[in-house]
């Protein structure tokens, strides 16, 4: 299915294109791990005003994860059993869907959420969707079963991709989830001004590291598996991730539903009261009816 270019908000200093464009000539193989190496990268960002509420109010512990061989900061919201696990976006922080865990907790729910790894309070430089994947994996283990989870961005994708590997809940809700990850890629590598044979040379390195097609993980394929109701939430004016991405998305899930909102964008929506409350009503509400 065809895609709008992904994260339209985004510009590659000049820099660091024109650092690329050197080194393409000079030696490709180092373009490449300049390349990469930007692509997993995350910036950390000062804790807005917004979510230091809900940092100053959990309990917070540092967990190792084995598979990783790194360190996440874990945020604990609540005393319910009935808990439901948080994943922030690429760039984001475990506070960073603080209105949605406080409505949750008002509901009677408990949230866990966690920096992912070079994200927040958690150490470390670089990270990618994977490591996202096995920390959800691992904070079932140590903090679960989980009643439900909700993801945004870059950790809806994760979120999908752990269901698929055998994350349990009853139901899930996705936040202005991405879908193809070739089209992410490439959209990346074009905006740094890579040629073609470069940004493919890219993919591959990808693609022998995992040992599998980086689009086994987008999120429309493993959609396919997955059997649980699932919320797929999207804004027609999300300049990171283009609509697209959430109908390609619902068209492979045996039961999505597609809430559309407009003028939100890619987080304004995290805070927005209408979006929670149709959360709330979905995750509460036994009967609900799905798009397909």
């Amino acid at each position: 299915m065809p895609q709008n270019k992904y994260n339209q908000s985004v510009r590659v200093p000049a820099p660091i294109r024109a650092a690329i464009k050197v080194l393409e000539s000079t030696s490709p193989k180092l373009a490449i791990k300049l390349a990469i190496r930007l692509f997993t990268t995350p910036k950390r960002y000062k804790l807005p005003k917004r979510e230091q509420q809900m940092d100053s109010n959990t309990t917070q512990k540092i967990l190792f994860i084995k598979d990783l061989n790194k360190s996440i900061n874990v945020y604990c919201l609540g005393k319910s059993d009935q808990r439901v696990l948080l994943i922030h976006g690429w760039s984001g922080r475990g506070t960073q869907l603080c209105s949605i865990a406080d409505a949750l907790v008002h509901q009677s729910y408990s949230t866990i959420s966690f920096d992912a790894p070079a994200h927040g309070k958690s150490p470390g430089k670089t990270s990618d969707m994977t490591e996202f994947i096995a920390c959800a994996l691992e904070l079932e283990r140590v903090y679960g079963p989980f009643s439900f989870a909700i993801g945004h961005s870059l950790g809806a994708m994760a979120l999908l991709n752990a269901v698929n590997n055998g994350l349990k809940l009853q139901k899930a809700v996705t936040i202005g989830s991405g879908d193809i990850i070739s089209d992410i890629m490439n959209s990346f590598w074009m905006k740094l001004g890579m040629n073609l044979a470069t940004g493919k040379a890219m993919i591959r390195r990808f693609e022998k590291k995992y040992r599998k097609s980086i689009d086994s993980y987008s999120a429309y394929n493993v959609s396919k598996e997955i059997k649980i109701p699932v919320l797929v939430i999207h804004d027609e004016d999300d300049l990171d991730v283009p609509i697209s991405a959430a109908h390609h998305i619902v068209e492979n899930l045996q039961y999505g539903s597609l809430m559309k909102t407009s003028g939100l964008g890619h987080r304004k929506i995290l805070g927005d009261k209408v979006v929670i409350k149709k959360i709330i009503h979905f995750l509460n509400n036994e009967n609900t009816t799905y798009d397909t």
